[in-house]
């Protein structure tokens, strides 16, 4: 269990807070997608979760144990993967040779299988490697530490499009009822269709925060040229095609998240959004 407990963090002292009093619990088990604009603290929230930053009041723990005190029991079960990240120039092998060891589950035979399906060597220099091919062998290494929580800040970015398809089939092999994976990502189209749980935020604070079951229970999710359906619809994006637009499931209708226009709809009308799961017995 993550535990967010009102922190209040800024970069800087006279700044305005990126997180002011923020307050969140992310349970055990589950692959969450974390969203929201430039600017709404998503990474600053993983570095507080992961224990790479002090907020200036509140507490992150993990498990019951506060993160900043970087326990080895604590970082032994957490790994971070941010957007951006340095490699020292060594043979991927060495590298792993070096590091593994912190890591108590980690497994040689989940490193071999990942570097295959990334198609790279265990001999490549990392230095010599372009940013996404980096990213795929940071990433190889990061599964195969078999961290109760992984923490994935825009995995995708600099991904081609089979590395991105890797990269969620990555992500569902890995996944047990002990481990929780938290993505924070502007690709929403990379993730939708493997998260278990969605969590919005804006101004500082949490627009939505919803299994993808219940969302899915409450809304409808469709694409149509439909004028009667548009016209029906609480939210719509018109495009070329028509329009994508979300409906109440009044029926119990099965329709696939669009997770792109969800996000649209809570940065437009945030209240209206929370209104159709405040409205109903919260089976959150």
């Amino acid at each position: 269990m993550i535990r967010i407990e009102n922190i209040t963090f800024s970069y800087k002292r006279n700044a305005a807070p990126v997180l002011n009093d923020f307050s969140l619990q992310i349970p055990t088990g589950g692959i969450y997608g974390l969203l929201g604009k430039n600017g709404a603290g998503k990474s600053t929230l993983l570095y507080l979760i992961a224990g790479l930053l002090t907020p200036s009041s509140g507490q992150v723990s993990y498990n019951g144990i506060i993160t900043r005190k970087r326990k080895p029991e604590t970082l032994r079960e957490i790994f971070i993967v941010p957007e951006e990240f340095s490699l020292p120039s060594l043979p991927l092998r060495e590298y792993v040779k070096i590091n593994s060891r912190f890591y108590p589950n980690f497994s040689a035979e989940d490193m071999r299988r990942n570097l295959d399906t990334f198609e790279l060597s265990a001999d490549v220099n990392l230095n010599s490697l372009s940013m996404g091919q980096k990213k795929k062998a940071f990433m190889c290494f990061a599964l195969a530490c078999n961290t109760s929580l992984m923490l994935f800040d825009e995995p995708t970015n600099g991904l081609d499009i089979p590395g991105k398809s890797q990269f969620r089939k990555f992500i569902v092999s890995s996944m047990t009822d002990d481990r929780t994976i938290v993505i924070s990502t502007h690709q929403v189209r990379d993730i939708d269709r493997i998260l278990d749980h969605v969590i919005i935020t804006d101004n500082r604070s949490v627009v939505l925060d919803r299994p993808i079951s219940d969302i899915l229970s409450r809304l409808r999710f469709l694409e149509t040229d439909s004028k009667e359906l548009i016209e029906k619809a609480i939210y719509k994006q018109i495009s070329v095609r028509g329009a994508d637009i979300i409906l109440p499931n009044d029926d119990g209708a099965d329709t696939q998240l669009n997770l792109e226009t969800l996000f649209d709809f809570a940065m437009t009308n945030p209240q209206e959004l929370q209104s159709f799961f405040t409205s109903k017995s919260d089976s959150k």
